[in-house]
């Protein structure tokens, strides 16, 4: 499974470059954009065989060194890369116990404190498992949704009312795709990753569209522009925090964009239904 998506990555990040974006001439009709499977070997300082085996997905022994040319032969990103150390060698694989499933009063309090900043905390799986009353008011009260289905994915791919909201729809979907991706690379091991795509696929064809991009990102920088039923238009300006520990938590907090009236906008929300 893992070699099937090292290929995959490979292929799609392939597909990206053309020759001079990475000062190659072109030479003859390509029949496919992107680069070629020689060219990237080329770049990376290996034989074509070779590259080729490891972008088939063969089980071929790789070292570190070569991974970093080939990344940078395909120009990755930080996160990218280590995307592909994870697929090629499967060293930070993690173990298969659950995800967390609660929130530490410590982040609990951090949250209520956030009163007029949309926030709500989310483990490796992208389950949402905390938010605060700003993010209830601004997007939706999670709490109204069965357990299962309290998925930043599974929502923003069934609940059609998202799709209303967010103005710049395909930008806001595709942030969060390259972070499930990150960590669908980080925990290959765990079946219920290829069972939540699947099923999702299933429920949405449209997710394909954008898993197949291969887009890869822990953090990705995010504007977003909602249009919401009661407070109209609001800007924000995402911020991913980490949370060290071993249960790879994330908090995401929505900040209102500088210049604009959304915070205004989020107070009234809120104290109305005080």
């Amino acid at each position: 499974m893992r070699r099937q998506a090292l290929s995959d990555f490979l292929r799609t990040q392939r597909g990206k470059l053309q020759p001079h974006d990475v000062g190659l001439p072109v030479s003859g009709r390509r029949r496919t954009p992107g680069l070629r499977r020689e060219e990237v070997a080329l770049l990376a300082g290996v034989s074509t065989t070779w590259y080729t085996w490891l972008e088939q997905g063969r089980d071929i022994s790789v070292s570190p060194q070569v991974l970093n040319c080939i990344a940078d032969a395909l120009r990755l990103t930080h996160d990218e890369r280590k995307y592909l150390f994870v697929l090629a060698t499967g060293q930070y694989e993690s173990s298969l116990t659950a995800s967390t499933t609660e929130v530490s009063s410590a982040i609990h309090l951090i949250l209520q404190q956030l009163h007029f900043y949309p926030a709500f905390v989310s483990d490796r799986r992208c389950n949402i498992i905390g938010w605060n009353e700003a993010a209830a008011k601004v997007f939706i009260d999670f709490g109204e949704l069965p357990a299962e289905e309290r998925n930043i994915l599974w929502i923003l791919f069934t609940r059609k009312e998202f799709k209303v909201l967010a103005e710049n729809w395909n930008d806001f979907i595709r942030g969060f795709v390259a972070i499930f991706r990150s960590y669908y690379g980080q925990f290959m091991g765990d079946p219920w990753y290829i069972d939540f795509v699947d099923k999702i696929s299933q429920v949405n064809p449209e997710f394909q569209s954008f898993w197949n991009h291969n887009e890869v990102s822990s953090a990705p920088d995010m504007f977003i522009e909602f249009r919401h039923a009661k407070a109209g238009k609001m800007l924000f300006d995402l911020t991913s925090l980490q949370v060290q520990g071993s249960n790879d938590i994330r908090i995401s907090v929505y900040t209102p964009s500088k210049g604009t009236n959304t915070e205004e906008k989020i107070k009234k929300l809120v104290k109305h239904e005080d």
